[in-house]
């Protein structure tokens, strides 16, 4: 299951990052998602709404994206944390056709 996390940076990291600059967050990430089972498919930074992180991952199970986002924030080196589920686009087709099974089910508001 493929999971994007977007934070920002908190001041404690940005200043810990500032001492060390080649500093590698992204090793980091990797050893916390392996331990989870997963892999680590991409990070970026980002400036957008402060410095922060964008990170791609795969994990077998959604307790598992929870968990490594809880132990990030956690560990005081992000806020602002938004976890989102990435849907593949085999897994879109699937999804179109439960939503096609289910259409006779469901009524609109005013209908």
């Amino acid at each position: 299951m493929l999971y994007c996390i977007t934070a920002q940076y908190t001041s404690q990291a940005l200043n810990t990052m500032l001492d060390d600059p080649k500093t590698n967050r992204a090793e980091a990430v990797r050893k916390l998602i392996e331990a989870a089972g997963g892999k680590l498919v991409s990070i970026y930074s980002t400036v957008a709404e402060g410095p922060g992180v964008l990170v791609v991952f795969d994990v077998p199970e959604p307790a598992s994206a929870a968990a490594i986002c809880g132990l990030a924030v956690a560990g005081g080196a992000i806020q602002n944390i938004k976890l989102t589920r990435l849907l593949s686009p085999d897994e879109v087709t699937h999804v179109r056709g439960k939503a096609r099974e289910l259409r006779s089910a469901y009524r609109a508001p005013g209908k």
